[in-house]
Parts: structure tokens; C-alpha cells; sequence
């Protein structure tokens, strides 16, 4: 059995997850993704760890038992109730070799740095510069990154950290909740890069890559949203059932500015392409909407699709992943992570 396993043996998931004090914890990823990403992360004892996103404590006490006694953890969450309880639970339980902090978590945690290995369970905008100085030579970093600047578009990646630089080793499908300068309420919302959202007559919101072309009242965006809401037209996609992680990293990876995502509806998001006077997306259930059925960002679609399709549908493992400075040589807030052929 590898350490993880091991470990998932010893530490009592449900514990956490479903604490009989606290109640259930909303914020809480899949125990075999928190697996795949701990062994990934390749966690010894004696290390010290930091992780992002504290959510039940579940995954904190995993690590726990990975560093062994005289090894560190330190993990931060923005919310303070769920940082408190997982405390008190670890305490509880005699795990005194992790310690919780209410923090933004995306300007790391210098106090207790540098570390061995960070894990995050929460999507920052791009890989912060925090993260990497905060890092020891040679030391891993595992977390959610975007590959667009659109919501819901995700890799979690293996990244290591060699002469204060980081190097991309690994990618995995995947991706967690989107960290926020304060606690997540609404679920069903992304946590960024929304440009429009409707509340009546019913929830549905979009985000435009494009956005920087847009007015200050938002008029790109608003427009796009309607011609996608109000008789638009429709057709089905003809080609096999929807491969979702496959046909989403293509288009992050293929489509650039006129990529658009939206959430037409509380259970199916869309993906497709925009400008500001046409729009065409592909919903999760195969269904795809235009604002007409001549309508140039469909016939771009199409296309899309079409290359996808003829390049036989890559899994999101195998685009070349590129980590590209945000910023000038004097002031790199960090990196995005970026897909290629």
C-alpha cells in the first residue's frame, strides 16, 4: 500500500467530514482526489507541508500523519468556522503537529515557510508568486490552476521549484473551488471572471475572454447573455457523446479571446464562442445555442469542434502545459498556466 493509504487507514474521514459538533462540511473534495493529489504530492516525514483550503480538516490530518511527529503542517482557510473546528478536531484527536490559521492562503504563509511541499484545495487565479519564494529548492507544489481566463477551467498540476523558478512536471484533470478574498456562499456561482449575472426570472450568468474590450456598464457581456437566453437557436451536436474534460481543455488550449463560458442554467454549463454582436455555445448535455443559424460564432464552433474531433478528442494529460510570467521581469505577481499542441 503506498503512505497515503496507509494514512487514509489511520485517520478517520468521516471524523471530519461529517463532525457531529460542526455538522457536515459543504467545502469538501472527493477522499480519492485528496488521495491522488497527496501521493502526488510525495509528502516524507520530517517535512514541513502548507496546504490551501482547510475545509473539513480531513486533509490536514492526512498530512498530518504523513510528516510524522517531527514534521510541520500548516494550513489556511478564509473561513474562520471551518479553520476553528478543524482545530479543535485535530486537537481532540491528539494530532498536535498541524496548526490552522484564518488566511488568505493565495499570499502563502511566510511565518512558518520555507516549505517542503504545498497543496492547495482551492483554484488560484494563477500560481502566486508567494507560493514559489515560500518554497524550498527542489521542493513540490500540487494545486488547481486555471488554463483560461474563464470559470471552470482547470488542471491540477505538479510543479517544481528549481533555482527560485518553477517547472510544470505533471497535469491531471481536475479542479476545486475558486479561492475568494472571503467565504463562498453561493456554490452555483463561479468566484471570478463572471462578467454578467441574472437573478430574475432565473440564475444564469456568462464570462468573456474578451472582456477587456468591454464598456464599463458591462454591455458585451449583457448582450451576449441575452442572445443566448431569448429564443436562441438551437441544434444538437451530431458528433459522439461529449467528452467534457477533453472538448474544455481543447478549447482553453485552441480557442484565445473569443472564448466564452455561461451558465444558462443552475445544472449545465456552456462553452463556446463570442464577439459583441454574435454568440455560440456547447451545453454539457449536447445541446448547442446560437444567437441565429447563420450566426458567425457558430460556424466558429463548429470548427472548433470539428479540429477537436479530428485530433481524436485528446485527454487533457496530453497538451503541453507552459507556465508564462503574469507581469514585467520587475514585477511578476506569478505565473499562468497555459496549454499548447
Amino acid at each position: 500500500m503506498t503512505p497515503v493509504a496507509l494514512a487514509a487507514e489511520t485517520v478517520p474521514e468521516r471524523h471530519y467530514t461529517h463532525h457531529e459538533g460542526r455538522g457536515t462540511t459543504p467545502h469538501r473534495s472527493n477522499p480519492k482526489v485528496i488521495h491522488r493529489e497527496l501521493t502526488t504530492l510525495d509528502v516524507g516525514p520530517d517535512m514541513n507541508v502548507a496546504e490551501f483550503g482547510t475545509g473539513s480538516g480531513y486533509s490536514g490530518a492526512l498530512l498530518a500523519h504523513l510528516v510524522g511527529p517531527a514534521g510541520t503542517v500548516t494550513s489556511l482557510d478564509i473561513d474562520d468556522y471551518l479553520v476553528r473546528w478543524a482545530g479543535l478536531i485535530h486537537h481532540q484527536r491528539g494530532v498536535d503537529n498541524i496548526r490552522c490559521h484564518t488566511a488568505d492562503g493565495t499570499a502563502g504563509f511566510a511565518g512558518r515557510a520555507p516549505y517542503d511541499r504545498i497543496v492547495a484545495w482551492c483554484t488560484p487565479p494563477l500560481l502566486p508568486r508567494a507560493w514559489v519564494g515560500q518554497t524550498v529548492e527542489g521542493g513540490l507544489i500540487v494545486a488547481p490552476l486555471p488554463i483560461a481566463a474563464v470559470p471552470n477551467m482547470t488542471l491540477v498540476t505538479k510543479i517544481r521549484v528549481k533555482g527560485g523558478q518553477p517547472a510544470v512536471e505533471a497535469v491531471f484533470t481536475g479542479g476545486y473551488i475558486e479561492a475568494t478574498a472571503s467565504p463562498k456562499t453561493d456554490l452555483d456561482l463561479p468566484g471570478r471572471w463572471v462578467d454578467w449575472e441574472n437573478r430574475v426570472p432565473a440564475p444564469s450568468w456568462i464570462s468573456i475572454a474578451w472582456r477587456e474590450d468591454d464598456d464599463h456598464l458591462h454591455t458585451g457581456a449583457r448582450t451576449t447573455l441575452d442572445r443566448l437566453l431569448k429564443n436562441p437557436y438551437t441544434e444538437p451536436y451530431d458528433g459522439p457523446k461529449l467528452d467534457w474534460p477533453s472538448w474544455r481543455t481543447w478549447a482553453a488550449a485552441t480557442a484565445g479571446r473569443q472564448l466564452t463560458m455561461a451558465g444558462l442554467n443552475p445544472d449545465l454549463w456552456a462553452l463556446g464562442h463570442s464577439t459583441s454582436t454574435t454568440a455560440a455555445v456547447l451545453q454539457q448535455d449536447g445541446a448547442i445555442l446560437a444567437d441565429s443559424a447563420d450566426s458567425p460564432s457558430l460556424t466558429a464552433l463548429r470548427g472548433w469542434l470539428a479540429a477537436w474531433e479530428k485530433a481524436g478528442r485528446p485527454a487533457p494529460e496530453t497538451h503541453r502545459p507552459v507556465l508564462v510570467p503574469h507581469g514585467d521581469d520587475r514585477d511578476t505577481s506569478g505565473w499562468n498556466l497555459r496549454l499548447s499542441q
